[in-house]
């Protein structure tokens, strides 16, 4: 981790616009292609919330804005960014899970697992690593939305929060739509667009 020099930073005045707003954050929801994922999932007979997440935080360590958060009113720059998604426990409550970022699928699946079993047998909602480094998600598998509003902590709330749709068959094409919120003192509507094309990408490797 690293801060940003806010005096020599070329979005400093963007920062300071935004960051006096009670509600910095904009979102966007994005349709994507998740045909070849289902078929490499269903192929390896791993999971394919499993797959598309790790193809969600490959697309998101990518991209340098998307690592920015604000500490203590000071913007830095996280050199890894993992995954706190929603996990769901048979009694249908849930739990807030840290799923260690990983470059190789293996490893990101175990510690999905790994989340999942802590979550299940815990009533706990947060996990004991709970820190700014991540990106906020959840599936909504029951639903096909378009729009979609995740709750935020106010104006120095910084990390992107995402949520993935029910996926739905057209043809023999498999979609879902991706809502993704983000602060726009630190990240544009440019860098959104670079989200968009590196999942996909990631989605279809």
């Amino acid at each position: 981790m690293k801060e940003i020099n806010l005096k020599t930073w070329n979005r400093e005045e963007q920062f300071h616009h935004f960051s006096k707003m009670l509600d910095p954050y904009f979102g966007v929801t994005i349709p994507f292609d998740l045909t070849k994922a289902y078929q490499f999932s269903k192929d390896n007979g791993i999971s394919f919330f499993g797959k598309y997440m790790h193809a969600c935080t490959q697309a998101i360590n990518s991209i340098e804005n998307l690592k920015y958060r604000i500490v203590d009113e000071k913007v830095v720059l996280y050199d890894v960014i993992h995954a706190s998604a929603t996990i769901m426990r048979e009694d249908k409550t849930f739990g807030f899970s840290f799923i260690e970022y990983h470059e190789n699928l293996d490893v990101f699946l175990k510690n999905l697992e790994s989340e999942k079993t802590r979550i299940e047998s815990s009533k706990a909602l947060f996990p004991k690593r709970n820190g700014l480094d991540c990106i906020h998600c959840s599936a909504l598998p029951w639903l096909h939305f378009s729009g979609h509003k995740e709750p935020f902590f106010g104006e120095k709330d910084s990390v992107p929060k995402i949520a993935f749709s029910k996926v739905k068959k057209e043809s023999n094409m498999l979609s879902m739509n991706v809502a993704i919120s983000v602060n726009h003192a630190l990240v544009d509507g440019y860098h959104v667009g670079l989200f968009s094309e590196k999942f996909q990408y990631f989605l279809n490797q």
